[in-house]
């Protein structure tokens, strides 16, 4: 491994910030902990929206726009937020009109207006701006009216959405790549219907406001994973419901054969009289019953013929109806009250007498939907609902823990780094700090290959092959440098060890040599004794004559 110091090309101040955020949040793990493969193919990505952002700055008002997305987001939420209580606790805009207020309530208003605008101009904090905006929709309501003030923060909405669609593209440059880009690209499209609903609910009707608050499922990621918790498994789910709508089809084919006269159900009817809400009440009543009597004006009014009273018995007996007359019917009964019933189709169906001849098959019929239908099947959807939600979160939490504990680049893991020289914090935001390996990237990609150094022609020659073997695995110089300190130290302690063994050795040879030459001359100095006490004996052959 070798260090290179290297200048930062000015392109890369352009970078956004929320660039660096998705990419570091986004990007996909390899089998080593190290997210470089998914960071590498994206780098080409950050260098064309880098020469985008550098052309933009030639224009100040889109440039402008461009840096602040993510306040002008913050705005439209709290807007579809604010707009949807006036709406809720309001409408139909009925108990507040303009001017109604008091005038020392008038001027209370005033007063916390003028007072909450002292506080933003000296001390510009979010809390001050928030009680101004309080106070401004409060003031507005009450001089001009609700609705008004209601068309007021939508038009404003609208507004701020187009400023935000400025700024993505201006962020994105998604109208540069081409109209295949824009229609592919999500998140326009996302973003383009968001402010058509905004339009909708300033021109058409102001219900059309409550499909905004779906942006917080955008916003938030724990939402977001209750919706894949369905959307991932989604063809698990669909198989499981398809064998239950088999079920109950074969339930109400058998409930057609042999109970059709069980299917009584009470209805309640309403009465031929009964007057329809006003036209103002409601967006259905506006369009489908434009000439109901309203008895405010008098309009559309005409005598009606007072309705015959009944008998009771057969009130009771219009009450109920036969809802299995047809195969159609049955099925419609058994998915719709069966499905909906703690205890399936038999808690709707009439209850039987024990007398009749069909009370143990109605007692099966009963049991079998219940445990196949309501208990085993319905079981089975909601298991792997929860089983895919507790699998996106146990992978958000993991996630989270990696990328408090493990470097973007090499991989390697905190614990690694303890007692160590270099501290982890140290080590990912100076000696693998990922974005400086994307500013040598751009480098490489800007500068003049005739001037490429020795480590730049490597590293170019790499990226052309989309190589990544340049790239530190597992491994880093603080840890090979105190590794490398380590051994040392551990040969050091080798040596002293051994140089007092050749010590000790050396002793003890000499003590050896002397204890040897002391067996020496005790073994002479018994061989003296031995010679003077016994003379020496002489040789006699018998055979030599005298």
């Amino acid at each position: 491994m070798e260090q290179i110091v290297f200048p930062v090309p000015s392109i890369c101040e352009f970078l956004t910030k929320e660039s660096k955020l998705r990419i570091y949040y986004t990007t996909e793990r390899d089998e080593q902990g190290s997210k470089i493969n998914d960071f590498f193919l994206r780098s080409e990505d950050l260098f064309n929206e880098m020469n985008w952002q550098k052309k933009l700055r030639a224009q100040p008002v889109l440039y402008w726009c461009a840096r602040n997305m993510s306040f002008w987001s913050s705005i439209s939420f709290n807007l579809a937020v604010l707009m949807n209580l006036l709406v809720a606790f309001f409408y139909p805009f009925r108990g507040v009109r303009g001017g109604t207020l008091e005038p020392h309530w008038s001027g209370l208003l005033w007063t916390a207006m003028l007072v909450s605008l002292a506080i933003v101009v000296a001390l510009p904090k979010p809390h001050g701006v928030r009680a101004l905006i309080a106070s401004t929709i409060l003031r507005l309501i009450f001089s001009v009216g609700l609705q008004p003030t209601l068309f007021l923060l939508g038009a404003f909405n609208v507004c701020n959405k187009i400023i935000f669609l400025m700024s993505f593209v201006g962020n994105c440059g998604t109208f540069t790549r081409g109209y295949r880009a824009m229609v592919l690209d999500v998140e326009f499209l996302y973003h383009l219907l968001y402010l058509l609903i905004c339009a909708m609910g300033l021109f058409v009707h102001e219900f059309f406001y409550s499909l905004l608050l779906f942006d917080l499922v955008y916003r938030e990621e724990t939402l977001l994973n209750v919706i894949k918790s369905v959307t991932r498994n989604g063809r698990s789910i669909i198989l499981t419901a398809v064998l239950a709508l088999i079920l109950v089809y074969l339930f109400s084919i058998v409930g057609y054969l042999f109970f059709k006269d069980d299917f009584i159900l009470e209805v309640d009817r309403l009465p031929n009289d009964t007057a329809l809400p006003d036209a103002g009440e409601s967006l259905a009543s506006e369009f489908l019953h434009s000439d109901v009597c309203r008895g405010e004006t008098g309009e559309n009014c005409s005598p009606t013929a007072p309705q015959e009273e009944l008998p009771p018995a057969e009130e009771t007996e219009q009450d109920q109806e036969h809802t299995c007359e047809t195969l159609l019917m049955c099925i419609v009964t058994v998915l719709s009250h069966g499905l909906r019933s703690g205890g399936g189709v038999g808690d709707v169906l009439r209850k039987p007498s024990k007398e009749e001849p069909l009370f143990a098959a109605r007692v099966i019929y009963d049991l079998l939907f219940f445990f196949m239908v309501i208990i085993i099947v319905l079981n089975l959807i909601f298991g792997v609902i929860i089983d895919t939600f507790a699998d996106l979160r146990s992978e958000k939490q993991k996630k989270e823990e990696i990328l408090k504990t493990t470097c973007f680049i090499c991989g390697l893991e905190r614990d690694k780094f303890d007692n160590k020289t270099v501290t982890f914090e140290e080590h990912i935001q100076e000696e693998h700090n990922m974005w400086h390996y994307l500013c040598f990237i751009v480098l490489v990609k800007v500068k003049d290959s005739t001037e490429y150094t020795g480590p730049e022609s490597y590293v170019a020659e790499m990226i052309k092959e989309r190589n990544l073997d340049w790239f530190p695995r597992m491994r880093a110089m603080s840890l090979v440098s105190s590794d490398s300190e380590g051994e040392q130290n551990e040969l050091r302690n080798l040596q002293e060890k051994l140089e007092s063994t050749m010590k000790l050795v050396t002793n003890l040879s000499g003590q050896l040599s002397e204890l040897k030459d002391q067996m020496t001359e005790q073994r002479k100095q018994k061989q003296r004794i031995g010679l003077l006490g016994h003379p020496p004996h002489m040789n006699v052959n018998p055979q030599q004559p005298a």
